[in-house]
């Protein structure tokens, strides 16, 4: 990806956002909320007859759980492992831009890694028909919610929000940019065992970046070897990253790679709140592999 371009893209959606308020920055789409900085519904409809490749690396979450890091790590497994590098100006996200990219990147060498915090249910239908590889991150939902509200209030430009109550109330409402994190987590939950699909978690990622590593080389068909794991772990390692962010996403950098770390939540639930969210993810999740694979008891216990 020529970091330059996109860069611009990244700040030009930045730009874009200047002046609007929460209601103007968002539009439902399908009964979604987007942000129009991003995204239309041109680009959506033209989504629906996107070509996947059986051979794209999918890479799937919800805002702030980690893809940006994500798509990193990938990235340099491409480098690393295929000699060759994506020269990739579109933002990496299927839904966001113009409805003319897809055309564009019918043109990109494969693979191609395609991007998106859409849930299960949103996806183009020729990533299915074409069984792409999906790698799904996921993070728990106290953390993302903490660093959404973040993201919100430390963009310059993205509209704040007046309080982390007013955040958290849409937030569990689903009505923030992507819609609810609940509904996507039970979509994907759905799909946690399909062949092409592998669900790792942010925690587990911070835990032992090596074997994340390790698995999705594995996953997506890289030939790793255990050095150039090691390397490319060493290079994703959040601090290295966000030393670097300035330079890989610009001025927006700092604000996507913001902390990094796991139970910064605390700093923000009051009780009730930490009740609230407990409940909620008890509702739709208990049970469920998903559920397990989160760890929430570990993560989310105030």
């Amino acid at each position: 990806m020529t970091e330059k371009t996109f860069t611009e893209e990244i700040e030009k959606a930045l730009e874009k956002s200047k002046g609007l308020n929460l209601k103007e920055l968002l539009f439902c789409y399908q009964g979604t909320l987007y942000p129009v900085t991003v995204c239309s519904a041109e680009t959506f409809q033209a989504l629906e007859n996107f070509e996947a490749r059986n051979d794209d690396l999918v890479l799937v979450s919800y805002p702030k759980c980690g893809i940006n890091w994500l798509i990193q790590i990938v990235n340099d497994l491409i480098v690393t492992t295929l000699q060759t590098k994506h020269e990739n100006a579109e933002l990496p996200f299927i839904e966001c831009g113009d409805p003319e990219k897809f055309q564009r990147m019918k043109q990109f060498p494969s693979p191609r890694i395609v991007a998106t915090h859409l849930n299960y249910n949103h996806l183009p239908k020729s990533i299915f028909k074409n069984k792409a590889k999906i790698l799904v991150v996921f993070r728990n939902p106290k953390d993302t919610a903490a660093s959404f509200f973040h993201f919100h209030n430390n963009a310059p430009s993205v509209p704040s929000y007046n309080s982390w109550e007013e955040f958290f109330s849409e937030f569990m409402n689903g009505s923030v940019a992507w819609g609810s994190y609940f509904d996507h987590a039970v979509s994907w939950n759905k799909h946690i065992d399909d062949d092409n699909v592998l669900l790792l978690t942010y925690e587990d990622l911070k835990e032992d970046l090596l074997n994340g590593v390790k698995q999705i080389a594995e996953f997506f068909g890289f030939a790793s070897t255990m050095e150039q794991s090691q390397s490319i772990a060493d290079r994703a390692s959040f601090q290295v990253v966000r030393e670097r962010s300035k330079e890989t996403h610009g001025a927006a950098g700092p604000l996507l790679f913001r902390k990094g770390v796991v139970g910064d939540w605390k700093t923000l639930f009051n009780e009730t709140q930490n009740q609230k969210m407990d409940a909620k993810f008890k509702e739709c999740l208990a049970g469920t592999k998903l559920e397990a694979k989160l760890k929430y008891d570990v993560y989310c216990k105030a």
